[in-house]
């Protein structure tokens, strides 16, 4: 099951920089000035086989009149409630500030699991000084550089053993396939899924955000059998204000890491905007299988064209991952709903497909004898065997020569051609190059 982690702090005390660092990327803008990261960062981080999402929160100021920080603050309260595990982090070069022990507070009173990192511990003279900070009454510290990445692997040792193993679903219901319904707030998530079951198992009304927790639902008819995640929603309204969307990224976070297939549910009055974007940019880090569809489509007034050029738009805003189902319906006239099961349904069976090596090597080796690799530097590329790999999403290997010379775009040439002979429709695709 997903697990997120969220890094929270007083502002420049490090944390985009730690959170670059863990997640080997550099999403996060980092800068000395205080207060760059406004927009929460989501990633992904890998270790000792355990994967889990981190959240890059804003620096926690306190008794501010600034509206951007009365935001970050706001989000930060959302997302240390949200979290499975926070990392604190502190600077050693300043020691304990107010600013510190005002986060120190709100993370006792959530009672979520915290590790107290001290950040800026550039060299071994500094280790001492990190003992300062156990006057926050915490048992342990970790003290790392964020800059170098010393100490993080320390770190990440005590993060990945203390991931809770969660599981809220029975023996049975862990073996069926998850399908999360995502999307923006009041895109019509719970009335599609009352649509699929025909019951109000959901409230629905107009007002953003009236689902309060995932709800599990289990669907058995038709010959399908499957669990149906309704998602997103907002608990405490009075804590969330602006940051609605905010709110609803950190749901999806969690309903993306638990599903196999996600329906991504776009409000067809307001078109593929950009929260609609970073939803499905999660779905697809995530390596899940994705399904497309614009509700409430009944309310558009349309042309024969209207259909191919909103399809055109979002298809555009989501290159170069564009071979997934899209499909337009109404939850309330229940217009094509069920089109929405069976695909996600065939999107799953896409997912779980096994591709011999035989037939892997037939097709691809003529393909790529005849559109070989450029060359690098008068060096020929060979790639002499092709296999897929045990894993929860198609990935394949190419062992060739010179690995560390193919280039991304050959990649999608390779995936392309895979595509086109073999249906992985809605499921993103995996090529590595290895050495033979």
């Amino acid at each position: 099951m997903g697990n997120i982690v969220a890094i929270v702090g007083r502002p420049n005390v490090g944390k985009s920089t730690l959170f670059n660092r863990l997640t080997g990327q550099r999403h996060a803008i980092v800068d000395e000035i205080s207060g760059v990261t406004r927009d929460r960062i989501y990633g992904k981080s890998h270790w000792n086989g355990a994967e889990f999402s981190i959240v890059d929160t804003g620096g926690f100021a306190i008794n501010s009149e600034d509206q951007f920080e009365q935001a970050i603050r706001e989000q930060v309260l959302i997302a240390i409630e949200e979290a499975d595990i926070l990392l604190f982090l502190v600077d050693v070069s300043t020691g304990i500030t107010d600013y510190d022990e005002a986060v120190a507070e709100i993370i006792r009173k959530s009672g979520k699991k915290a590790f107290v990192v001290v950040n800026k511990v550039d060299t071994h003279e500094r280790i001492p000084e990190s003992s300062y900070f156990y006057a926050l009454g915490v048992d342990q510290l970790y003290p790392v550089s964020a800059i170098n990445g010393s100490g993080t692997g320390d770190l990440l040792d005590a993060l990945v053993e203390a991931l809770p193993n969660k599981t809220d679903l029975s023996e049975e219901e862990e073996d069926l396939p998850k399908f999360a319904i995502v999307g923006r707030p009041n895109a019509g998530k719970s009335s599609i899924i009352n649509a699929f079951i025909g019951v109000d198992r959901n409230i629905v009304t107009p007002i953003s955000g009236t689902t309060r927790d995932s709800i599990h639902t289990r669907y058995n008819k038709f010959g399908h059998d499957f669990l149906l995640v309704d998602t997103a929603g907002i608990r405490k309204k009075n804590k969330v204000h602006e940051n609605l969307e905010f709110y609803s990224v950190m749901r999806a976070v969690r309903a993306i890491e638990n599903s196999d297939v996600c329906i991504l549910l776009v409000d067809a009055t307001r078109g593929f905007e950009g929260q609609d974007q970073k939803i499905f940019n999660l779905i697809e880090r995530n390596r899940k299988g994705v399904v497309v569809v614009v509700n409430k489509w009944d309310l558009i007034e349309k042309d024969t064209h209207t259909t191919k050029h909103f399809e055109a738009e979002i298809r555009e805003k989501t290159a170069p991952y564009v071979d997934y189902p899209i499909i337009f319906t109404s939850a309330l006239t229940k217009q094509r709903i069920f089109k929405v099961l069976e695909d996600a349904v065939a999107v799953y069976e896409n997912k779980k497909m096994r591709i011999s090596t035989s037939q892997l090597n037939d097709y691809m080796l003529p393909v790529i004898e005849h559109n070989p690799p450029p060359a690098h530097k008068g060096k020929y590329i060979k790639i002499k065997f092709i296999t897929q790999l045990p894993s929860t999403t198609p990935s394949f290997a190419f062992f060739c020569n010179l690995p560390q010379y193919v280039k991304d775009p050959y990649k999608r040439f390779l995936e392309n051609k895979i595509r086109k002979k073999w249906n992985l429709t809605g499921v993103p695709v995996n090529i590595f190059l290895r050495k033979k």
